[in-house]
């Protein structure tokens, strides 16, 4: 067997672990493999008159009326390790979600959606900042009785966190890594795209010109992840830099930067942009009717 067949081999079985982490019950239904949620104690956090929000581990809020899988369908993934050319990227378990943010989540968290989304509960969330996704990951994990992983002491007048940072040894709600989403997107595939050869309109909504269509509507990838290519690119956690030349464990990106990463690609992309190791960038700030986001539940590392 030569070196990339091997390789190949290798990464299959490590897909075929995830299957087995992520089983399913008699129904169908993904069964709770996830992180296990510190439901009870407040991992949520307060924010005060100053909008000023740390991340915290005290008790003090009483049980959560939710678990995050009442909200969110998740689908688990084992820790995993993947290599790109010679360095390799480790990362350990996580959920992520089964969709793209709905309309309908959107409003459930945050009360309403941007007013040029209104398109119906199905459809994913777009026009929204990266600093929009933190926002919402964070009132995802307060209503879910989590710690929030996203620390900050008050949003400005243009809607940016201000002395942002992200604590990543919570247990929270966030977007996910880049290395955490391309591994879930390509759920085990060496490929340029996660279908291989196949139609790729069985599996992505893209080069079009109407907007986006509700979520869930194509082929799902091997894990059961839905428009991990098309329909809204999405927002990652990372500040957009240039990979490292040495391996890593949990990596999450440039320690700052000017532009935080998009992948996936979106509705009037063409072909190219639904590639999984494909990159895009944009200032955080920045709104779009072609990019959303999809969350991620970790326990922290």
């Amino acid at each position: 067997m030569n070196k990339s067949a091997l390789s190949s081999a290798l990464f299959m079985a490590l897909l075929a672990a995830m299957f087995t982490f992520g089983a399913c019950t008699a129904n169908g239904d993904s069964a709770d493999t996830s992180p296990t949620s510190h439901r009870g104690g407040n991992a949520s956090t307060d924010k005060g008159s100053d909008d000023k929000e740390t991340s915290s581990s005290s008790t003090d809020s009483g049980p959560s009326e939710y678990s995050i899988h009442d909200l969110v369908e998740m689908v688990s993934v084992p820790a995993v390790a993947f290599s790109r050319g010679t360095v390799e990227y480790s990362v350990d378990a996580f959920a992520i979600g089964k969709t793209e943010v709905s309309q309908g989540l959107y409003r459930t968290v945050m009360g309403s959606v941007p007013e040029d989304d209104a398109l119906g509960d199905d459809y994913p969330i777009f026009n929204v900042s990266w600093y929009d996704a933190a926002l919402f990951c964070n009132a995802l994990s307060k209503k879910a009785g989590l710690d929030t992983a996203y620390v900050y002491d008050s949003v400005n007048d243009g809607g940016e966190l201000v002395n942002l940072s992200v604590n990543y040894a919570v247990v929270a709600v966030r977007l996910p890594t880049e290395m955490e989403w391309e591994i879930a997107a390509r759920a085990g595939t060496l490929t340029t795209y996660y279908w291989d050869t196949d139609v790729a309109s069985k599996y992505a909504y893209y080069a079009q010109d109407k907007g986006p269509v509700a979520v869930a509507g194509f082929t799902p990838n091997a894990l059961g992840l839905y428009d991990m290519a098309g329909n809204v690119a999405e927002w990652v956690n990372d500040w957009y830099g240039s990979y490292p030349t040495v391996s890593q464990e949990n990596y999450t990106g440039p320690e700052e930067g000017k532009y935080k990463g998009i992948r996936g690609g979106g509705w009037s992309d063409k072909a190219p942009a639904l590639a999984s190791a494909e990159r895009e960038k944009k200032v955080p700030s920045h709104r779009s009717q072609t990019i959303g986001f999809r969350v991620v539940y970790s326990a922290g590392f």
